[in-house]
Parts: C-alpha cells; sequence; structure tokens
C-alpha cells in the first residue's frame, strides 16, 4: 500500500468472529460499520440457507488442527497486514480507492477472486496449506505455499514457498520481501506457474443465486 496501490482482502465468511481486528483498523466509523453490517448480512444469509457462520471450518482445516471458526478467521486476519482499512465494497464492485479495501465474498475460492478481479484486480496472491490447484485467469495468480512439505511435493505449481518461516531461514519480512519482489516481477511480465501450464480457464466462477459459503 505504501508504494501507491490497492490491495483486496475477500472472504468474508473466512473473517467473521475477528471482523473487531479489522473496524479498529478502519479510516471512519462508515468504514467500520460496512464491515459489520456484511457479518449481519451473511448470519441472516446463512440461517435462510439452513447454515451457520459457525460451522464453517472445512474437512480439511479441521485435519490441519482447527476446532473453531474463531481460529480460522484469526488466520484470515493475518493476511490483512497493519495498515488502514480504507473502503468495504459489495461482490464485484470496481475498487477505487487506494490501500487496503475488503470485498465482501463467499469463502470459495474461484468465486472469492472472480469477485477480486470483476473489481479491478490484476493479480491474485493466492495461499495454500494443502495444495489447492488454482490459476485464475485472466489475472496472473501467485501461489503462495505455507509450508514446505506441500511445497515439495508440487513445486510444479507453487510460486513461492512461505514455509521457509516455519523452517526459520526466513523472516516473515525476509518473507514478505520475496512475494513484493515476485509481484513486481509478474506485474513487468513474467509468467507464474500457473500462467506456465496455461492454467486457470475455466475457473470464472460467479457468486450463484443459493448457498455459497
Amino acid at each position: 500500500m505504501r508504494n501507491g496501490g490497492s490491495v483486496i482482502l475477500s472472504e468474508t465468511p473466512e473473517t467473521y468472529g475477528a471482523e473487531h481486528l479489522l473496524t479498529r483498523r478502519a479510516v471512519s466509523r462508515e468504514v467500520g460499520e460496512k464491515l459489520v453490517g456484511l457479518m449481519r448480512w451473511w448470519e441472516d444469509y446463512t440461517k435462510r440457507e439452513n447454515a451457520e457462520m459457525n460451522a464453517n471450518p472445512s474437512p480439511g482445516n479441521k485435519a490441519g488442527g482447527l476446532t473453531t471458526i474463531l481460529e480460522k478467521s484469526l488466520g484470515a486476519m493475518a493476511k490483512a497486514g497493519s495498515t488502514n482499512l480504507v473502503d468495504v465494497v459489495q461482490y464485484a464492485e470496481e475498487v477505487k480507492a487506494r490501500g487496503f479495501v475488503f470485498m465482501d465474498t463467499p469463502g470459495y475460492d474461484p468465486v472469492s477472486a472472480t469477485g477480486q478481479v470483476a473489481g479491478g484486480a490484476n493479480l491474485v496472491c493466492f495461499t495454500t496449506g494443502r495444495g489447492s490447484v488454482f490459476g485464475c485467469k485472466p489475472a496472473p495468480s501467485i501461489k503462495l505455499a505455507t509450508n514446505s512439505t506441500m511445497f515439495r511435493h508440487i513445486e510444479d505449481d507453487m510460486d513461492v514457498n512461505c514455509g521457509t518461516i516455519l523452517d526459520g531461514d526466513d523472516s516473515v519480512q525476509e518473507c514478505g520481501q520475496r512475494i513484493f519482489d515476485l509481484i513486481l516481477r509478474v506485474a513487468s511480465g513474467e509468467a507464474t506457474k500457473s500462467e506456465a501450464f496455461d492454467f486457470g480457464a475455466a475457473e470464472f466462477a460467479p457468486w450463484v443465486l443459493g448457498a455459497t459459503m
């Protein structure tokens, strides 16, 4: 953000229960209340669809050790950085503000990324701990592996191994710099591994009617 760009964080169900960590960083009361309003809408939405927000951790999340939605949301908040929240926008709404923006989307990755790209994102940084295969045309998708074991298993599809932090080989700041440097190279034309595979053309997935978490 300090370099003049915009960053979009999404997946509203993934932040449920930890939204206070974002509202305290909102640039105004209005922006903070927009985020709280999204949470209330999602509570009503899931209730109408005979679901509930508190039961969102996936089988993979649970296998990884998560027990509650709050634990999952706190992990998602770690991706939100530390700068001010400058705006909250609806799904696929054009992002006009410079800085950190939250977009309302489901937690399902292809639907979330489709909304971000429709809103103006021209590059996606996609974190995965279990090896989700994701390409997301037309925007380049940088795949960030959260652990070294998974990175080694599918290195041909992962762009950055962030597991070096847990391994003790990198600090958070050093790994972040590697990601930022790659973002600049990809924005300048370097192909991501997904692009090199020509993968992701079938991943346009808008938010359809019905229950999409």
